[in-house]
């Protein structure tokens, strides 16, 4: 097997990996928590959530109701898993971690696609919090853009 199909799937492997993943987290969650409900899980630090994000990151845009917003928030994770497959099949150093980390981008980026197209909205149900101050609720797929996406800013730096 050549080095190339190799981390092509890996990438396969990543991107199907994160997909699935964040599928059944979201139905496990969706099945057991009423929405707007959450379930303590370590008191002062973690709670299960069950809530919709109809905007973007952490929650901005989440009462707009302009339907260009609709429109932008499908739009927008296409072109960039257009942009992540063009790189994928063009970058002539790709590596097993910039597979893995490409892979995870378009997983996570087809998980929050795949609820708005569903849902009309994004299930979040993470919610991390310290001393009654809580981080925006976040999933998955969410997880999976953030370090895939870190990853890379850390190999391009890197590579100077």
């Amino acid at each position: 097997m050549t080095r190339s199909i190799k981390y092509k799937l890996l990438f396969l492997l990543s991107l199907h990996g994160i997909i699935l993943l964040d599928v059944v987290s979201k139905r496990l969650v969706m099945g057991r928590l009423p929405l707007h409900h959450s379930r303590t899980v370590i008191p002062g630090f973690f709670n299960l959530v069950h809530i919709q994000n109809r905007g973007v990151a952490f929650g901005i845009l989440n009462n707009a109701d302009a339907i260009w917003k609709d429109v932008l928030l499908v739009l927008f994770p296409l072109a960039a898993m257009a942009g992540i497959l063009w790189i994928l099949y063009r970058y002539p150093r790709l590596s097993g971690g910039l597979a893995l980390a490409l892979g995870a981008v378009v997983g996570g980026a087809a998980g929050n696609l795949l609820d708005r197209l569903r849902y009309q909205g994004v299930v979040d149900f993470l919610d991390f919090y310290w001393r009654g101050v809580h981080w925006p609720a976040f999933n998955v797929a969410d997880m999976a853009i953030s370090l895939g996406v870190g990853f890379l800013v850390f190999h391009f730096w890197r590579e100077g």
